[in-house]
């Protein structure tokens, strides 16, 4: 047999072709991670030796659980964000944007010079009529920090604690359907495949607690229109899969095959989860594939959360007041309240990012019933969540965002009545609000025009938003960035300012 022909059996073995799979790619890019970090920290310690112990650079996707280096870059004033993602998109116009001349304009066309050429979706463009549509429900004067705010009588909890919000009502997106729509609020593009910002913030940060992921996932089902949820608006992306977010479920199991099975013993998890650590380190050392140490520490933070996750949903421990603060469904698994509670105990044990995604709010018809069950829903949790974190002294470094990914169109879509109406997609203008986590309380930021349709000032896009979230953060977006495939990415994208207004 001739050497070439030994060697063509030889790569023909699957077990061999596996052993040499250290591409020239992976090689020099582990290389010039390794030798770049250490020879750029010995550069410039050596132009400015100022006697600093800061440790060197740190690579998270090969050390799990770290820090990157140099973050934060200035002292966070949130150390952790809640945010509550209305998936479907609120209308703005019966819950936050006070329109009262409306009601002069009933049934009346949208002027076109209003919207001026705008583009509508096809679920509306092939109306004869855009007939303006004012709001049914009547707004209440609540008290904040300047002269008032004026918020729909179906949100009176949230109007309670209108002192603590910042209220965003100049929100604008490039995005008129809900999955580019969520993605683009999510990831910063309208493009699948990016990371979203829980994945970014877990990225840069690293965790606070050793037991329990640094980003977690939960989900309500709404009471109308319900769009698909992707699991990739939590997806890492290009980044480690450490990064993430971890789903918790409602019902017996949290976070699925998390229960050791039938006749295995914690022992017994543990001897194989230290054989498979054992496979995987001598798998890495002829990979160099990071990924091979993430799923390591995801195996290991599994076991940890066996002990961690059954006692931070169970909530016997919680007072009575507490319990009665948030409502009747705070011990219904799954519901938003269960969940909003949920929120302030993974953040006060040191949960990085937390998200809520509460679906339902996708209101093309039959608006008025749909969105009083959605209000009911979520009202009276949110704003004890704002309490809460507030009379535990955790407000002032939990940073809350409450968004949905577009607006509501101010004419109908379809037949319009004075007790029925629904309402298309607007990307244009909508209402957000933060509270907490430095930003300044009590305070209205950015106007609409009558019909509520354009923006007349102070307009603040998605990156905008991701900008200033990831400075109360501790973080210069411009300076949170990954190579991707020879291309340095960053959330914000080539965008994004920070909005120094809305600061406290």
């Amino acid at each position: 047999m001739t050497d070439s022909r030994k060697i063509r059996e030889a790569t023909a073995d699957p077990l061999e072709e596996y052993l040499r799979n250290l591409t020239r790619r992976r090689f020099f890019g582990a290389m010039a991670s390794t030798m770049g970090a250490g020879l750029g920290s010995l550069a410039l310690g050596s132009i400015m030796d100022t006697g600093s112990t800061t440790p060197a650079p740190v690579d998270p996707d090969s050390e799990p659980g770290r820090i990157l280096a140099n973050l934060p870059h200035y002292a966070p004033k949130a150390k952790r964000v809640i945010y509550m993602h209305m998936e479907g998109a609120p209308s703005q116009l019966d819950l936050y944007d006070y329109k009262p001349k409306l009601q002069e304009s009933y049934d009346k066309d949208l002027p076109e010079s209003i919207r001026n050429g705008q583009r509508i979706t096809t679920m509306t463009s092939g109306q004869a009529r855009l007939p303006v549509a004012p709001t049914m429900f009547r707004f209440d004067r609540h008290e904040n920090n300047e002269d008032g705010i004026h918020l729909s009588e179906l949100l009176p909890h949230t109007g309670s604690v209108a002192k603590e919000i910042c209220f965003i009502r100049s929100m604008h997106t490039q995005a008129i359907n809900h999955e580019p729509g969520i993605t683009f609020f999510q990831t910063g593009t309208e493009q699948p495949g990016r990371p979203c910002f829980g994945s970014w913030a877990s990225y840069g940060l690293g965790s606070m607690n050793s037991d329990l992921p640094t980003f977690v996932v939960m989900i309500t089902q709404g009471k109308g229109n319900m769009q698909a949820l992707s699991a990739r608006f939590w997806g890492s992306g290009f980044l480690s899969s450490e990064h993430q977010g971890c789903k918790l479920r409602a019902g017996r199991d949290a976070v699925l095959y998390l229960r050791n099975p039938d006749g295995v013993s914690r022992d017994d998890r543990r001897r194989m989860l230290d054989l498979v650590s054992h496979l995987n380190e001598e798998e890495f050392e002829q990979s160099l594939d990071p990924e091979v140490r993430a799923r390591i520490a995801q195996y290991e933070m599994a076991y940890r959360m066996q002990m961690s996750v059954p006692e931070l949903t169970d909530f016997s421990g919680e007072s009575k007041s507490t319990l009665e603060l948030y409502g009747d469904d705070v011990n219904t698994p799954g519901t938003f309240t269960a969940n909003c509670l949920l929120a302030r105990r993974l953040a006060e044990r040191g949960v990085r990012f937390v998200q809520l995604y509460m679906r339902g709010w996708d209101q093309h018809g039959n608006l008025p019933s749909e969105i009083r069950a959605q209000c009911k829903s979520v009202d009276q949790a949110q704003a004890a969540l704002i309490k809460d974190l507030k009379q535990r002294g955790m407000l002032d470094d939990t940073l809350i965002l409450w968004a949905g990914e577009f607006g509501r169109t101010v004419y109908s879509q379809g037949t319009l009545t004075r007790d029925n109406y629904g309402r298309d997609h607007h990307p244009r203008c909508f209402s957000i609000w933060l509270a907490g986590g430095g930003v300044k309380p009590g305070i209205s930021y950015g106007k609409t025009d009558d019909y509520s349709y354009n923006i007349v000032e102070n307009p603040v896009e998605v990156h905008d938003l991701h900008a200033t979230m990831l400075h109360l953060m501790g973080i210069d977006h411009r300076a949170l960035i990954h190579r991707h495939q020879g291309r340095d990415y960053r959330l914000t994208d080539v965008h994004g300012k920070v909005i120094t207004p809305i600061l406290a």
